[in-house]
């Protein structure tokens, strides 16, 4: 947590200035750390295709399939109560989304709001996982068309051969050409241009809700017409108990991934302050409308012992002798594939983009196409390793891996929401090449600190989130409440108690979920890591939220309710989903982040555009940019 810490004192050496570099932080602005010069995305977007993109993102084939399973399992009759938990918990992440994708519309989504609030090294990590996210999430989803795809012919065999999957003699590989020609289509779809790629997305998006809304209403009527046989049990609506619908709140969770691919189109949106809490908003309430309608029917058709886990919707309508059905079900999972196929490949190529901006990686990856104004190199990129891997590997023994990179990518977002409210980033990187105008505007007379307003990144830079030490000014105001403190103690509070409120969640999350620990060790590190939890919300509760919130990056957007409370709900679900990962899914995804800091390490940190930043405090910043726009002018 050393963003919350004066990290930039004079001297330290060599390793010193390797972690000076993992906080430095970027502005709010691509364009403003120099990257002008690049050519910009086309501001396309509007509600309608923001939706069209969240909703294909998020329901993809796997409402087919989780009914079945976590019913069967966990839920019984209570699956719908499970999704509007989930749903719940998903929109806490959203909010936190909704307020930072309007202060910051820039591409890059989690990656570009941690590099702006917590720091470089952090954001990297972040970037990082969510290019494993998108490319082993794409290679899944792909791979699992063909089979659904096979059965609308009329069975595993009826694909052409040149399209089936076939197994290369004397090797143990079964090869897929129907994902990897998926993905190469998708590619070129997003190679089109973002309004062509969102137009083609919402026609398969607009097939896959119709299918979904025929479940419900035909699946309605056969529930009034037969009595709704689900429903009648002796064991209620909890036949696995209360713990058994909170459980499957934790599975059916990650259903509601993929509103945080409408982030990363945050630069290609015409009015991101209006127009991205609004998408992701509603993109999130008719997925959970969706999931649940859909749920209430199915499980009151059939018991819920009695559901077949693989093809429990098509098995339902089977059952009441609508074979027909089973047809328009499967044409609708394999529209939901294809649809969150496009959403997995859309959001890679703009971090990758955003990446290469920032100098973290080869500038090849940000070149825009003058003529369809996306990054087609990036985006080739991507869908040559998604093609190559979804032809070769059965990649769903990795589908764990995807749920690491969003999640993280959750927590940081909250994070985020909470630096940016209580001690939002107070100085702005420079161009070194404005040395000579910083340095006529530090020195003016009467400048008393100038020495603690300005530095470089690489020398005496000091960038503090928490100042120098000053008289403490402390009174308590019984009329309203709170603690009111100077702003260099209040920063100071704020800083330590979001670094506490972090700890405790993980400590909390951790612990809880490790039923395999001593009693003696378990309960008092839960008993630390809920006390260092509640502390940091009650200093947070009891101070003001900083004055410069109001004006840190693009005002007049969405502002997040209910700050602290809010986003620390949202990192204690987020950390506790990803310490039940499992240590199989922690093991792969740890091999990915050591090649990521190796990456950082020996290209990243030396090629950054913040390299040879100078850092001056905000009040300064703008100072130098009139005086140097008038020189220009």
């Amino acid at each position: 947590m050393g963003f919350l810490v004066d990290t930039q004192k004079e001297g330290g050496g060599h390793s010193w200035g390797c972690v000076r570099s993992l906080v430095r932080r970027k502005q709010v602005d691509s364009a403003a750390n120099g990257h002008s010069h690049h050519q910009q995305l086309a501001k396309a977007l509007t509600v309608s295709h923001l939706v069209a993109i969240g909703v294909g993102a998020t329901i993809g084939a796997g409402v087919y399939i989780l009914v079945g399973t976590v019913a069967r399992e966990h839920s019984g009759p209570s699956l719908a109560l499970s999704f509007l938990i989930a749903g719940i918990a998903a929109a806490l992440s959203a909010f936190c989304y909704a307020e930072l994708s309007s202060r910051c519309p820039s591409a890059g989504s989690a990656y570009h709001y941690s590099y702006i609030c917590v720091g470089e090294g952090v954001a990297w990590l972040i970037g990082w996982a969510l290019i494993l996210e998108y490319t082993i999430g794409g290679s899944a989803v792909a791979r699992g068309i063909s089979p659904n795809l096979a059965l609308i012919f009329g069975g595993e065999d009826g694909l052409p051969s040149f399209l089936a999957r076939q197994q290369i003699p004397g090797l143990d590989v079964i090869v897929d050409p129907c994902a990897a020609i998926l993905v190469f289509i998708v590619t070129g779809f997003l190679c089109l241009g973002i309004k062509e790629s969102t137009f083609a997305q919402g026609i398969v998006t607009a097939v896959n809700v119709c299918v979904l809304l025929f479940v419900i209403v035909a699946g309605s009527y056969l529930g009034f017409k037969t009595g709704w046989a689900g429903y009648e049990l002796p064991t209620g609506l909890f036949p696995f108990g209360v713990d058994g619908m909170f459980a499957g709140s934790a599975t059916v969770f990650f259903a509601f991934i993929g509103f945080d691919s409408l982030a990363s189109t945050a630069e290609e949106v015409k009015n991101p302050q209006r127009d991205l809490p609004i998408g992701i908003g509603l993109a999130l309430f008719l997925c959970c409308s969706l999931y649940m309608m859909v749920s209430i029917v199915i499980v009151g058709l059939v018991p819920y012992y009695a559901m077949d886990p693989d093809t429990p919707i098509s098995s339902a309508f089977a059952s009441h002798d609508m074979q027909w059905a089973v047809y328009l079900i499967t044409l609708g999972a394999v529209m939901a594939l294809c649809s969150a196929l496009m959403g997995s490949l859309l959001p890679q190529p703009r971090i990758l983009m955003a990446m290469a901006r920032d100098g973290l990686l080869p500038s090849v990856f940000s070149d825009v196409n003058r003529r369809t104004q996306v990054p087609v190199k990036a985006t080739v990129a991507t869908g040559l390793c998604a093609a190559t891997l979804s032809f070769f590997l059965d990649v769903s023994q990795l589908a764990g891996m995807v749920s690491v990179g969003t999640l993280l990518a959750f927590t940081m977002v909250a994070i985020s929401v909470l630096i940016l409210r209580y001690v939002p980033p107070d100085e702005l990187p420079l161009q070194a090449s404005l040395q000579e105008r910083i340095d006529s505007v530090s020195f003016i007379p009467g400048e008393t600190k100038s020495s603690h307003h300005v530095g470089t990144s690489s020398n005496s830079t000091k960038q503090p989130l928490i100042g120098e030490n000053d008289a403490s000014v402390m009174e308590k105001q019984e009329a309203l409440g709170f603690w009111v403190l100077s702003e260099e103690n209040r920063r100071k509070v704020g800083g330590w108690s979001i670094m506490f409120t972090c700890i405790g969640a993980f400590l909390l999350s951790y612990t809880a979920s490790s039923i395999n620990f001593p009693g003696f060790i378990r309960y008092p590190l839960c008993g630390i890591g809920g006390s260092l939890l509640l502390a940091g919300l009650i200093a947070l509760s009891s101070i003001d939220q900083d004055d410069a919130r109001h004006t840190f990056g693009h005002s007049g957007g969405f502002i997040c309710p209910l700050v602290p409370l809010l986003p620390i709900i949202c990192i204690l679900i987020n950390m506790y989903l990803l310490v039940n990962l499992g240590s199989a899914t922690w093991a792969r995804v740890s091999v990915w982040l050591v090649i990521g800091v190796l990456v950082y390490v020996f290209y990243g940190r030396k090629h950054s555009s913040l390299a040879n930043a100078v850092y001056v405090t905000t009040a300064h910043a703008e100072e130098i940019y009139r005086e140097h726009e008038a020189s220009l002018a």
